[in-house]
């Protein structure tokens, strides 16, 4: 039985074939069969993927060398700090227009939000393309966010209270001001 029809345009290419637009769309050894449509760095996700693993490992070695003991458990108050921080810290990343200068050589500006926000687009390929992916998108980086905050409260916690502390009244603030804006509109119509 023939296969269904597939989206209408051109044919992806085959693994190993060039696109029009330069190279290959697929990664690794996956003939295409992962997203046959458009490039996906599985090799940079890895690599990402492991250098976030290394972190984490060495992190928890050097916490053990120094003789200091993880918490045995985490309030619920800190954790919902740390859990607006990491939302905070994500975005601020990833979306703020004061942070493009970190997206700048990884993503493309394809649009401006309204309230200090950008919409950034990954471009490139490979590893370039995967940290894109990564810096432009809040849901993502937030592992990342979350996996330095609890690193940083496990080794020092009053001052990452400190801090996270910071990046949650940020994140009320914000809210406060949306909640402001809506308000204002409803009421002058």
């Amino acid at each position: 039985m023939p296969p269904p029809p597939g989206p209408p345009g051109p044919t992806p290419p085959e693994h190993g074939q060039r696109h029009r637009d330069g190279p290959p769309r697929t990664a690794g050894g996956h003939g295409g069969a992962y997203a046959p449509d458009r490039e996906v760095p599985l090799g940079g996700y890895a690599a990402l993927t492991a250098g976030f693993a290394t972190g984490l490992g060495f992190f928890a070695l050097g916490l053990r060398k120094s003789g200091r003991r993880l918490p045995e458990r985490v309030p619920p108050w800190d954790l919902l700090v740390l859990g607006t921080a990491v939302y905070k810290t994500s975005r601020l990343v990833s979306k703020s227009k004061v942070a493009g200068f970190v997206r700048a050589p990884f993503t493309r500006r394809t649009e401006e939000l309204g309230a200090g926000e950008v919409m950034d687009e990954p471009h490139g390929h490979g590893a370039r393309r995967a940290v894109g992916d990564l810096l432009a998108c809040p849901f993502c980086l937030s592992v990342w966010a979350a996996g330095a905050l609890v690193c940083s409260y496990a080794a020092a916690p009053r001052p990452t209270r400190l801090l996270t502390s910071g990046l949650t009244a940020v994140a009320i603030s914000d809210w406060l001001q949306y909640a402001w804006s809506f308000t204002r509109d409803r009421v002058e119509g």
